[in-house]
């Protein structure tokens, strides 16, 4: 009997030193970052000849599509007070502001990049999220 309460008690307590740690670890965990606004001036050639190699990119980066929409895309952008953008918004979640800073300054995105600005004007930005 001795024996059992011990063991039950002893679970319990583990359970408890678990669930603080698990916890003490999720507040720690830093909020994701989002990133980013295109104004298209050729979508084909914008489409054909550089987004291909962006998303590749983006994706081993570490980036990840969250929501695309506006000229472009097949997503939509709706305006709610006020009108909605013309521009093309794309959003995209990176673990930190140092992933997006790495991606940014590597040299295949600075190459990349020359053949985006012949046919768009990015207003790049980033977000940090919110803890959840």
């Amino acid at each position: 009997m001795k024996f059992a309460t011990g063991l039950a008690l002893g679970l319990l307590g583990g359970v408890g030193i678990g669930a603080a740690m698990v916890q003490g670890l999720h507040a720690q965990a830093t909020p994701p970052v989002y990133y980013a606004e295109i104004d298209l001036s050729d979508s084909e050639a914008y489409a054909s000849e550089y987004l291909p190699r962006a998303q590749e990119l983006i994706k081993a980066g570490g980036g990840q599509y969250v929501a695309s929409g506006g000229p472009g895309s097949s997503g939509k952008v709706i305006g709610f007070d006020g009108e909605a953008p013309k521009s093309r918004v794309v959003i995209i979640k990176w673990d930190s502001l140092d992933k997006i800073q790495a991606w940014r300054s590597s040299p295949d995105f600075q190459e990349n990049r020359k053949i985006g600005d012949k046919y768009a004007k990015f207003r790049s930005f980033a977000v940090d999220g919110v803890p959840q």
